[in-house]
Parts: structure tokens; C-alpha cells; sequence
């Protein structure tokens, strides 16, 4: 039995990493730290945190030699100090993205964890996506031959409240709230972009500090990739991952979440597949169900099963090219 705890609860997907850890057999969720009072009373009688106890200190949760990781589930301005205590007390980390506007403190994070021997696993839920996963394998390993475009649709439909709140805290608007997940991606085939140009725009003028129209272009030597975000798409989202090699290209349909069919075009028969186009079904999974796929590879990985499916150095990658793309990082 791994000891867990969690560390926040105003992220986006903090009740879903929470029913993940309380679902899973092999976890023992200790407690949760909420630091902001009126925050924990909000939400201290809702359904799923009523089944959890509320610790009173930040030092009762890092304090406990027993704990062994920590879900780091605090606001996006919040989170990487959060984050940074967490492996300063020694304890793996269950991160969700993005990683803060801090470059340089990332940087320490990580080589912090590194020379502790601590894991630190972003919460990129669509790396354990089966259609994701398929696509990535079949351009990595030569399938769809050079891959020379990469293109990413990840729109949403956010309140003015929810604009406010990141308006508030970062610069990059929806691009820097949901891009990492397309990154995560992009350079997983890719690798590090050689250049990135960024269009960050405000169209709708509703909250006009809030950039709710992106567009991120990642120039690589034989490859381009795009990734398009907006915050005011029509329900239900068109969401669309696109890979084109030249040998065969593969599109992953919309929406992605859940997800049936990749259509998948190739210049010629191979590995079981007819020349031209077919249509590769996989089986959907809702955003919960991959929230416990995350926290099973997780498991795996603290009982030594096998080793981390992201390398420490590629989510400095995911980091720095989001931050690239804000412009936070000069390119």
C-alpha cells in the first residue's frame, strides 16, 4: 500500500486526481492540505472531499515520513512552490500542469528531484490516451516515414470568471492553460523545436487581458507543428490531432476525448495495413479513466515495476517550449 496525500484543490482536475487515488486499491490517501480556508470550507461538504480528512498544516503533510507522494493539485500560480516543497520534503510528486511561469524555478525542481532520486510526473493525461499513444508509435518508429507536420485543434469554452483567474495569474491566456497537452505531444515526436512563433489574441474582448484566440507555430529542420487553441469554441469541441508523414499520415478524429477511430493513409501496405485509407478503431476512455491510468503508471513506477513513461528531461522539454510559446522564454 503506497501513502498518498494531495496538496490543493483549485486546479482544474484536482476532484478527479483525488477519485483516483481514493478508487485505487493500491493507494491509501492519508489526507489533503487546502492552505486557502475559505476555499477548504467550499468544498469541505462536497461528495468526494466529504471522504477524505482535511489536514490542518502544510508541516502535518510534508512532515509525514509515511506519505510517500504528493498529487499536486494547487491553482496554476500556486502549484510550483507547492511542488517545490513537496520534493524538498522528499516525497515523489504527482504534478498537474502547466509547471508555473518560472523557467529558471522549474529548473531547480527538477534537479532537486533529480538528485534525490524523487519522481515528478506531470499530469499529461492524453499520454496514456490508446489513440495518442498509437499515433506517437507509429511516427516514432519510422512507420509514417519522415514526419514533416504535426497539427493540434485543443479548443474550449471557458466562463469570464475562468478568464479572470488565469488573466490574473499568467500571460499566454488558453494557450498557456491547455497547449502543454499538445506539446506534451508534439515534442515526444518532434523533439526540441529549433523555432517558435506565437500569435496570442484577444477577439472576443470579454476579458481583454486574457488571450483567447492562439496559435503556436514550432519550426523544426525537415518539420513544422501547429497548435490552435481558443477559449469560446461551441459546445460540443471539435478537439483533432493530425500527423503527416511522408509515407502515411494519421488522424486522430474529433473529438479525442473519448475517442474511437484514427484514419490512417499510407503510401504503401504495412505492418498489417492496406495501402491507402482505412479507418483504425482503439477503445475510448473517459478523462477519469485516464486520470487512473496516470496514477497506475505512477504505482508502478514508486514499487519499482518498471521506469518512468516520461523522462525527468522531457518535461523540461514540455515546460520550456510552452514557455517559448508564451513568450515567456526568449526564442
Amino acid at each position: 500500500m503506497i501513502r498518498m496525500a494531495q496538496y490543493g484543490t483549485k486546479h482544474g482536475h484536482a476532484a478527479g486526481k483525488l477519485k483516483a487515488m481514493l478508487d485505487n486499491p493500491e493507494v491509501e490517501v492519508v489526507g489533503l492540505y487546502e492552505p486557502d480556508a475559505e476555499r477548504r470550507q467550499q468544498v469541505a461538504d462536497d461528495g468526494l472531499y466529504r471522504q477524505v480528512r482535511f489536514l490542518d498544516s502544510e508541516e502535518e503533510l510534508l512532515g509525514d515520513s509515511s506519505i510517500v507522494a504528493v498529487a499536486s493539485e494547487g491553482r496554476n500560480d500556486e502549484s510550483l512552490d507547492q511542488t517545490e516543497r513537496i520534493v524538498q520534503a522528499g516525497k515523489h510528486v504527482w504534478y498537474d500542469k502547466p509547471a508555473g511561469d518560472d523557467w529558471a524555478q522549474w529548473q531547480r525542481v527538477v534537479a532537486e528531484a533529480r538528485a534525490a532520486d524523487l519522481q515528478v510526473q506531470m499530469g499529461f493525461m492524453l499520454r496514456y490516451h490508446s489513440g495518442f499513444s498509437q499515433i506517437a508509435e507509429w511516427a516514432r518508429s519510422g512507420f509514417l516515414g519522415n514526419v514533416y507536420s504535426v497539427r493540434a485543434h485543443m479548443s474550449t469554452n471557458i466562463t469570464v470568471a475562468g478568464r479572470e483567474v488565469i488573466a490574473a495569474g499568467h500571460h499566454g491566456g488558453i494557450f498557456y492553460d491547455l497547449a502543454g497537452h499538445m506539446l506534451d505531444q508534439v515534442v515526444w515526436i518532434l523533439g526540441r523545436p529549433e523555432k517558435v512563433t506565437a500569435f496570442l489574441r484577444n477577439d472576443t474582448g470579454i476579458v481583454p487581458a486574457f488571450q483567447d484566440n492562439t496559435l503556436g507555430v514550432f519550426e523544426y529542420e525537415r518539420a513544422m507543428a501547429w497548435v490552435d487553441i481558443a477559449a469560446m469554441e461551441p459546445q460540443p469541441m471539435a478537439r483533432r490531432f493530425e500527423v503527416y508523414g511522408e509515407r502515411g499520415s494519421a488522424i486522430l478524429l474529433e473529438p479525442f476525448e473519448p475517442g474511437h477511430t484514427i484514419r490512417l493513409c499510407l503510401t504503401e501496405a504495412a505492418d498489417g495495413y492496406a495501402q491507402g485509407e482505412q479507418m483504425v478503431p482503439f477503445e475510448g476512455i473517459s478523462r477519469q479513466g485516464l486520470y487512473e491510468l496516470e496514477l497506475a503508471s505512477l504505482i508502478r513506477v514508486l514499487k519499482g515495476e518498471h521506469g518512468p513513461d516520461r523522462s525527468l528531461d522531457h518535461e523540461l522539454l514540455v515546460q520550456e517550449t510552452l514557455l517559448r510559446g508564451t513568450g515567456l522564454i526568449a526564442d
